[in-house]
């Protein structure tokens, strides 16, 4: 009793501590009181409900991939950066198209002036991929690439470019992103409504389910929300939701649930508040092994699995005192490793600033080396498993992130949340709070509004010249050039009346791509069968 009131009378820091700015109130200390958990909810590695792992062995069979996302500039500069990060022991891609790709518009449409190269790689045509994996022995190497509406297109690409390698697509490995529900929450690059919208998700999916067994047919991401402002808890849950929404979809096209739920495939963000994120981690595995078990009906443990792909979280790092970001995200990888990610982006600390200069590439790629080999955190599968505070927090976030899957299930469902406004409201009510906690100094940002240093001086830059974008154009009207343009014609036609039918669109794409038909003249044809879609007030 003498130190209960001990302890009742030493100040703190602060009056409260939760885990974010609106997120859940943080105790003293916990004890083996606040781990309510039956003893099967947490389990063991790699056994339902999977809480602990996918994997009986974690890393200790196999490190994750690390799988630095780049692109920009021309296929040439990007082809380039590739070989320079495998070189330095990277162990799978990723692939950042630039903005006119991903929104279905070619390097010389007047759409693109200024943005060619520029947060990504310029893709217009087959023969572009092709010059991007020059060199690179795509049966060989896992690829992931960053696409949601022209998904079908760059996918087509890409299967094209390897099979003239001479790769059989059946055994090519990787993920298209092909997540298109999230970008009318959060990121905007969407063409069509959302029902045309989804049918290309679902027939990327069945296509996959078919001919490209090992490949991941969407990345489910709920990074862009985190981006976007979602706490922790929101981002986990409307991103299980849109998952529920995919799944449903291809139930109701008349896919058996085990012929496609095994290479769905996620994607979420690491923030900073290292114990949240793990916990956030341990329960997304156990509520999706749930969700697929007790909502599907699935058997097949394989189904079961959340695996997932992580990025550190771009948006906390600062322009300010750029080097700190370093540390931002060797913290924010340290989360997803703790928490069992099967591949990891580290962010390079100059992005704030600018595309990542190659030094900065480095370190972030050393970041993840240095956690794999010399940390020791990788030897041992969930070593925060069974810690009083983690295990309590993996149940208080189950709960929230229920309790918001939940209401989306009163609304209708992901789409009907998404539609009604419902989604972007609660992230944008978060990301205000953030934003507030952060100028009031609550929040703390070292460098930013804490610990101000003046006078800095900022590290050398990644620029792209005006020059990409002119190199770029002149390849893309030779290429109209020397193709056979009445096949073209043909081919875009075909697509037209396959986007008008309930045929698979995914072979015309195919044929169409290798008659070197453009991002853009495929889009079109989409276009003229699904028309554009224009995003509704929600305010």
């Amino acid at each position: 009793m003498a130190e209960d009131k001990k302890a009742k009378e030493m100040t703190e820091r602060k009056r409260e501590f939760r885990t974010t700015v609106d997120g859940i109130l943080v105790k003293r200390v916990y004890t083996p009181a606040d781990v309510e958990s039956a003893p099967e909810q947490i389990g063991l590695p790699g056994e339902y409900p999977f809480t602990r792992h996918i994997m009986p062995t974690g890393y200790r069979g196999r490190l994750w991939t690390m799988r630095q996302y780049a692109g920009f500039g021309t296929v040439e500069e990007t082809n380039e950066r590739f070989k320079y990060l495998y070189k330095q022991g990277q162990t799978g891609f990723s692939v950042a198209f630039h903005l006119p790709t991903q929104e279905g518009y070619d390097s010389d449409h007047p759409l693109a002036a200024g943005e060619v190269g520029k947060c990504g790689v310029a893709i217009d045509s087959l023969r572009n991929m092709e010059r991007l994996w020059e060199g690179i022995p795509l049966a060989e190497v896992s690829t992931s690439m960053t696409i949601n509406a022209t998904a079908p297109i760059i996918l087509a690409m890409y299967i094209a470019a390897a099979e003239k390698q001479g790769a059989d697509k059946s055994k090519l490995n990787g993920t298209v992103q092909n997540d298109i529900l999230k970008e009318y929450i959060a990121r905007n690059t969407y063409i069509f409504g959302p029902t045309p919208s989804m049918r290309l998700v679902t027939d990327i999916c069945a296509y996959c389910a078919e001919a490209m067994p090992q490949w991941n047919s969407i990345s489910i991401s709920g990074y862009h929300m985190r981006e976007a402002g979602a706490t922790a808890a929101q981002e986990a849950a409307f991103t299980l939701a849109n998952g529920i929404a995919y799944v449903q979809a291809m139930i109701d096209r008349g896919m058996e649930v085990d012929s496609f739920a095994p290479r769905f495939s996620f994607f979420f963000a690491a923030y900073t508040n290292v114990l949240e994120e793990v916990a956030k981690f341990r329960a997304l595995r156990r509520i999706w092994a749930k969700i697929m078990k007790e909502r599907f009906g699935t058997t097949n443990p394989r189904s079961m699995m959340l695996r997932y792909h992580v990025q550190t979280d771009g948006f906390t790092l600062t322009a300010q005192q750029p080097l700190n970001n370093i540390v931002r995200v060797t913290l924010q990888a340290l989360a997803a490793v703790l928490g069992g990610c099967q591949s990891l982006h580290t962010n390079s600390f100059d992005e704030a600033l600018a595309l990542p200069s190659e030094e900065a590439v480095q370190v972030a790629l050393r970041t993840q080396q240095i956690i794999a080999e010399e940390s020791g955190v990788a030897d041992t599968v969930d070593p925060l498993g069974g810690s009083y505070f983690v295990e309590c927090l993996t149940n208080q976030l189950e709960v929230k992130i229920m309790e918001y899957i939940a209401e989306i299930d009163k609304i209708g469902g992901a789409l009907k949340a998404i539609e009604k406004g419902y989604v972007q409201r609660e992230i944008a009510n978060s990301a205000y709070d953030y934003q507030k906690a952060v100028d009031s100094g609550e929040q703390v940002v070292v460098g930013v509004n804490k610990y101000v240093a003046a006078g800095e001086e900022m590290p050398e830059t990644l620029e792209i010249g005006e020059e990409t974008e002119v190199r770029q154009v002149e390849s893309l009207r030779r290429l109209r050039r020397e193709r056979d343009n009445k096949k073209v014609r043909e081919m875009l036609d075909r697509v037209f009346t396959v986007a008008r039918s309930d045929e698979n669109v995914m072979p015309a794409m195919i044929e169409a791509v290798k008659a070197y038909a453009t991002v853009g003249e495929i889009s079109d044809a989409l276009r003229k069968a699904f028309g554009e879609y224009r995003e509704p007030s929600i305010l």
